[in-house]
């Protein structure tokens, strides 16, 4: 489901994270509608993308437990572990078109290996009024996110639930998406009930066949789009081919110029990849979550398809955020040199280096900012 129409112009403005694994203190911000986030292999970017991947987890369905277990424990996800980092601490800021909204939450270790929240709180700052509104604070002990329960209007928070609302609303839509598990156990190779998994994309695209047959019979001339996409990459691919069974359908597609339909398992780790991709950034507003964050997109992908998909990430930004973490000079030459930033690792501590359009005028002159990453003249290299 998509957000209220109040809310569709809400953005992440700026992070302030100290002590999530790598991100021992680190301050993202004037984030915009796009971000790219580059660096050597370990340098962060990951990291980055799996904090906003457990904020999703925390307010979503209040699952902070069930994260962090998955995760490998409280002690996996503190900075040098809890001895040398006992508390967690982060604060989000939310920009809309009548203010900013902030979040602010400190997690501290606990036995035998979990978090509990030493501080909660949130407030709003008019537009004309920065900064200055008093936090409205949410308690402390309490094993998962007491602002889902104030967004509710819970009695027990006399506080503004409009405003947690908000908060709420945006943060618990972040949606991570890494396609890169196209094995047979996949979910792109199993069979999907078209009617219970078809509202959004799964982060791993496995439901992939379920989107697909919904926007098929919804919104046609998007379908035909999509499947134009691919076909500027794949030029053997016609369409898909989704037919359902008993209300359930396997990811296939057809030949172009001949009868022959191919079934996800005997399709390429690229082309799989394509298709969750290119689907992706061409879903209708309602199927998609406010934040979007990709990781790695490039992987397996023609370099053509790099550059499609580039082209759509800036597409669709100017309707959604959209965040993604690469490694493809390709794909980095999509973004305005100000939406680059540069993650080097620095005695195990993640350090964010903003490219700036003043002190590479010159070099952008001659050489796209993918062409200055590689000559390391952006920095990120190992």
């Amino acid at each position: 489901m998509s957000l209220p129409p109040q809310f569709t112009r809400t953005t992440i403005e700026s992070v302030r994270i100290r002590g999530f694994r790598s991100l021992a203190d680190v301050r993202f911000d004037d984030l915009g509608r796009s971000v790219a986030l580059i660096g050597a292999n370990g340098s962060g970017k990951s990291n980055l993308i799996r904090f906003f991947e457990m904020l999703s987890w925390m307010l979503r369905s209040r699952s902070l437990g069930e994260f962090v277990e998955r995760q490998g424990g409280a002690d996996d996800q503190l900075f040098g572990g809890r001895a040398a980092t006992p508390t967690m601490e982060a604060e989000i800021r939310l920009c809309t078109d009548s203010g900013r909204h902030d979040y602010w939450f400190a997690l501290a270790h606990a036995h035998p290996d979990r978090f509990f929240f030493s501080k909660e709180a949130f407030r709003f700052s008019k537009v004309e009024l920065p900064d200055v509104a008093p936090w409205q604070y949410l308690g402390s002990g309490h094993r998962e996110a007491e602002i889902v329960e104030a967004a509710q209007g819970s009695a027990v928070h006399a506080v503004n639930y409009n405003t947690a609302r908000v908060i709420v609303s945006l943060l618990k839509s972040c949606a991570v998406y890494q396609f890169h598990n196209t094995s047979d156990t996949s979910g792109f190779k199993k069979k999907w009930d078209i009617n219970s998994y078809s509202n959004r994309l799964y982060s791993h695209g496995g439901n992939l066949a379920a989107v697909l047959y919904r926007v098929e019979q919804e919104d046609l001339r998007r379908y035909e789009w999509i499947c134009r996409q691919i076909n500027r990459v794949l030029p053997t691919f016609d369409r898909f081919s989704i037919d359902p069974n008993y209300g359930k359908a396997f990811l296939s597609w057809k030949v172009k110029g001949q009868d022959k339909v191919f079934g996800a398992h005997l399709t390429s780790d690229g082309s799989l990849r394509s298709f969750a991709l290119v689907t992706l950034l061409n879903l209708p507003p309602e199927m998609l979550p406010q934040v979007l964050l990709l990781d790695e997109p490039e992987l397996g992908l023609h370099p053509a398809a790099v550059s499609l998909v580039g082209a759509m990430i800036k597409s669709l930004s100017t309707d959604r955020q959209v965040i993604v973490a690469t490694q493809s000079p390709l794909l980095v030459d999509s973004f305005d040199i100000d939406e680059i930033i540069v993650l080097n690792l620095k005695e195990g501590r993640t350090e964010p280096i903003r490219a700036n359009r003043r002190t590479k005028r010159e070099w952008l002159e001659e050489y796209t900012a993918g062409e200055l990453w590689q000559k390391n003249l952006l920095g990120g290299h190992p």
